[in-house]
């Protein structure tokens, strides 16, 4: 709903779900009841998990950016801070550069495989075909249209141009003076 057709109740539904959010991320770790194995999700990457699959980071990325809900970026400011609890900005940089970096190969290497396939097919092709173009396009005999004489016209284009024949075609118009111009 817009800000302008919420009810009072409404208001305090979304600041108690933010506060929620809030609460279940500011829980501080306990490293002795997880006992997980190295490299296992710990409960706080869990809960992250769960709320990506949820949609609620996307509702949280539009709380943050929406002009109109900038009474809530104080609670969506402190949840993404609580989100990125346990990262160092180090880690987070070198994560996304890596990934960055393998991704641009990966894609990289993909493309170059795709542009060797056209160009092999763009070879296939110019083997299959001629390597020269005839430019003639034949004659043709108009039956019914009378030449000089008393034999038909030849006509030496190709078939399209048919329909804008006149027996001028290829002759040079006549310059009348101006003063004669109708």
């Amino acid at each position: 709903q817009d800000w302008e057709q919420r009810q009072e109740e409404d208001t305090l539904l979304i600041e108690r779900i933010l506060l929620l959010v809030r609460n279940v991320l500011h829980v501080p770790p306990d490293p002795v009841e997880e006992q997980g194995v190295d490299g296992d999700a710990s409960v706080h990457d869990r809960v992250l998990w769960a709320l990506h699959i949820s949609g609620m980071d996307d509702l949280l990325k539009f709380l943050a950016s929406a002009q109109a809900e900038q009474q809530w970026a104080l609670h969506v400011l402190e949840i993404i801070s609580l989100m990125f609890r346990d990262q160092s900005p180090e880690e987070l940089a070198a994560l996304g550069q890596g990934q960055a970096a393998a991704e641009h190969g990966e894609d990289t290497r993909e493309l170059e495989t795709l542009r060797q396939r056209e160009l092999a097919e763009k070879r296939a092709r110019a083997l299959q075909r001629p390597s020269r173009h005839s430019r003639f396009g034949g004659s043709y005999v108009l039956q019914g249209l009378k030449a000089i004489g008393d034999h038909d016209v030849v006509f030496h284009k190709g078939l399209h141009n048919l329909k804008t024949y006149s027996h001028d075609l290829g002759k040079e118009t006549r310059r009348v003076p101006r003063r004669r111009q109708a």
